[in-house]
């Protein structure tokens, strides 16, 4: 009986095995809550308004040459409206490279990374009528429709610029507008008028806009 008899506990037994957290550690987490809150909250501003002037400037130069090549049955003969999209898809490539560059310098030149929360609600809103713009460029010049791509390229570049903008400067969602009114137009007029179109969208909308977005939020 009196081997079965368990001592006493002292007060020591019962002491918290895990210490609290010290008042550093909660200012340390609370600091890391409220950043990781501000940069969900935050908007992309490294977007280049050097890259869509530049852009705006390749447009002009393609503008004229897709006219030189192609000339005023661009849209109309087959074999020439091939030679018009050929022109401006490698336009296309040219001037995502060229933005995609300076983008990424204006970020590091902020000491920004580009993908934080702000610049991925960006690509997520801008990625998707992008895609469905490509699908659609293929579909149509798969069946001939030619005269259409005008209209479709302004149209869904122009979304894609207001869904992705709205997380972005609020230059982006105006110029969005913009290129959707023009894309609409550009649906209903003649196709000789499609390079003027082309040029006064990707062209000067590009190096207006861009010129604000320099003088709101830097180069």
């Amino acid at each position: 009986m009196i081997n079965n008899v368990r001592p006493l506990t002292t007060p020591e037994d019962h002491a918290v095995t895990a210490a609290p957290p010290t008042v550093q550690q909660r200012a340390v987490d609370n600091l890391a809550f409220i950043r990781h809150t501000m940069e969900r909250a935050a908007a992309f501003t490294h977007v280049s308004g050097w890259g869509m002037v530049a852009v705006g400037a390749l447009a002009f130069i393609a503008s004229f040459a897709a006219r030189v090549v192609a000339g005023d049955a661009a849209l109309t003969d087959g074999r020439r409206a091939r030679v018009w999209m050929t022109v401006w898809l490698v336009q296309a490539v040219i001037s995502a490279a060229v933005a995609g560059v300076l983008i990424r310098r204006k970020a590091r030149a902020a000491d920004a990374d580009l993908l934080s929360s702000p610049g991925k609600k960006t690509l997520s809103g801008f990625a998707p009528p992008m895609i469905a713009g490509a699908l659609m460029t293929f579909a149509l010049a798969q069946h001939g429709v030619f005269a259409l791509l005008p209209g479709v390229w302004m149209l869904l570049y122009g979304v894609a610029v207001m869904t992705g903008g709205a997380h972005s400067v609020r230059t982006l969602p105006a110029m969005g507008v913009a290129f959707v009114m023009l894309g609409g137009i550009a649906l209903f007029i003649a196709p000789a008028y499609a390079d003027w179109l082309m040029g006064a969208g990707f062209g000067s909308l590009h190096v207006i806009f861009g010129i604000l977005v320099v003088r709101r939020h830097g180069g």
